[in-house]
């Protein structure tokens, strides 16, 4: 855990790096490349016109999307970094069938992500080494799937490459 980034500030940052529009947003510009000047309504034809404004509007505030002149929206370093937590997240969630053998990817980040910011799944996996091989102490064997500290872990790196997630979560920026 980065120092002084609470259980808090965890589910804060959980909690709007899982909002659907965002997720589909960071997925599709790294699947597909740049999302084109005013074609997002086309991509995303399911999404209200709201929705997709308020993911993109996120995902500037949090540095994760760039506008690209003449090109559209392109992914930040940080919103490369984010997809790849995406991608290692929804592999875990249905390589464990979580949170049922049949889901989305969508559906996939944001009940694993839900997890990662639970208190007890929080104290399993940032226990001392002796703790997680032993179960001493912590909630470990029936919290904590096999694997998860793989997503945990990119989970925690990516505000240390992301400052201005860091200070999203610790309520330095607008909601």
């Amino acid at each position: 855990m980065t120092p002084g980034f609470s259980r808090e500030q965890l589910r804060r940052l959980c909690t709007t790096l899982s909002e659907p529009a965002l997720i589909r947003l960071i997925t599709e510009i790294d699947d597909n490349g740049p999302i084109p000047p005013r074609s997002a309504g086309r991509i995303f034809p399911d999404l209200a016109p709201h929705q997709i404004r308020h993911a993109t509007e996120r995902a500037h505030t949090i540095g994760l999307i760039h506008t690209r002149v003449g090109g559209g929206l392109g992914l930040t370093e940080s919103g490369v970094l984010l997809a790849e937590v995406y991608d290692v997240t929804a592999r875990w969630a249905r390589r464990h069938a979580y949170p049922a053998p049949t889901g989305d990817f969508t559906g996939r980040v944001r009940h694993t992500f839900a997890l990662l910011s639970e208190p007890r799944v929080h104290a399993a996996l940032t226990a001392e080494p002796f703790q997680r091989r032993t179960g001493a102490g912590t909630p470990l064997p029936e919290v904590v799937e096999p694997g998860l500290a793989g997503p945990w872990r990119l989970l925690m790196q990516w505000p240390r490459a992301n400052p201005q997630a860091a200070g999203f979560a610790a309520g330095e920026l607008a909601a």
